[in-house]
């Protein structure tokens, strides 16, 4: 089977683009815990999630996952869009991207784990918001 020779990534745009969308995520989740109801909901819950100090000793790991599946996300973006892409092209890559985390983290996770509907939903919204927020931060950084 022949075909055209692939389309080699840009490194360094990835890089840029993974960062740009790392800050992205940060800046709108940031926002949606700073949100009294989404910390009420986590403390209802303190068998299953970590607070201060034990939240702080593995912060480092979290924010590096999140940064190397941004980066993923980024190279995703770059293979089908070579030449750049606009925010539309983002906001939908963002909402696909979302629709992935609903389903391999919020619903698995409600399965998973002994908490209550209000707080998968919350965290459904915000995870949503953050990745449609990574995928217009990717795009742009490279627009067409």
């Amino acid at each position: 089977m022949t075909g055209a020779p692939p389309i080699p990534m840009n490194i360094t745009w990835i890089a840029i683009a993974a960062l740009a969308a790392f800050v992205a995520y940060l800046v709108v989740g940031g926002i949606f815990f700073a949100i009294p109801a989404m910390r009420t909901e986590f403390a209802k819950y303190p068998a299953v999630f970590r607070t201060g100090e034990p939240n702080m000793a593995v912060m480092a790991a979290g924010m590096f996952g999140i940064f190397v599946a941004i980066g993923a996300a980024a190279a995703i973006f770059a293979r089908i869009h070579p030449a750049g892409a606009g925010v539309e092209s983002g906001i939908t890559f963002g909402v696909v991207l979302a629709v992935f985390q609903l389903g391999s983290f919020v619903l698995h996770n409600h399965m998973l784990l002994n908490v209550g509907r209000r707080l998968s939903a919350l965290q459904g919204i915000v995870y949503t918001a953050e990745w449609i927020a990574v995928g217009i931060a990717i795009s742009l950084v490279c627009r067409g």
